[in-house]
């Protein structure tokens, strides 16, 4: 269906280890690594592209502070997108107390600034205009799920992870928002 976001890492074992001991330009590399995949969750949880990108960058900080408590072996980018979504979270919390303001709705300009990435080049069709409005009609528990497995093509367990939901929650709202979308979209399954 779509690429996968983050290839992997071949070296990202011994890139945690190093900047688990202090090695600041090997975590330098890990952030590079995952600076997109996490922008994408954290934009897909606030709404807004300035809020995603300071909701990222202070999960990165945060990430490598908790270094000391990552579990070596395990995948970093589960652990690393969790902690970016909970910033993200929180922002959104506090944007929302702050301002009294309904939640966005509509496509907004996802990228950073710069030269537009293949996401924006697809995204100007209209299909996936359309496709993009109505991710935004979901509800948030849908769309978040619905984009986190179709678009970031993360695993069903790594969605869990980063959502901070039960596997079998992710599934359910996958489902829905799924079926949310075919309704909106008036698609037929393929027989």
């Amino acid at each position: 269906m779509y690429e996968s976001v983050v290839e992997a890492l071949p070296d990202e074992a011994t890139l945690v280890e190093r900047a688990r001991e202090g090695d600041v330009a090997a975590y330098g590399r890990l952030v590079e690594h995952f600076q997109e995949i996490a922008f994408r969750i954290a934009y897909l949880i606030t709404g807004s592209p300035t809020d995603a990108e300071d909701a990222a960058q202070a999960g990165f900080l945060k990430a490598y502070a908790g270094l000391g408590r990552f579990r070596a072996g395990a995948p970093l980018r589960p652990w690393l997108l969790r902690i970016v979504a909970n910033e993200a979270r929180n922002r959104r919390r506090h944007e929302r107390r702050q301002a009294r303001l309904l939640p966005r709705v509509g496509a907004a300009e996802v990228s950073r600034a710069g030269a537009p990435s293949a996401e924006e080049i697809v995204l100007a069709d209209e299909t996936h205009r359309q496709v993009t409005e109505a991710l935004w009609r979901l509800r948030d528990d849908e769309r978040l799920v619905t984009f986190a497995r179709s678009f970031l093509d993360l695993s069903e367990a790594d969605a869990a992870i980063v959502l901070d939901r039960p596997a079998g929650t992710v599934k359910s709202r996958l489902s829905r928002g799924l079926a949310h979308l075919r309704d909106d979209l008036h698609w037929e399954p393929d027989a």
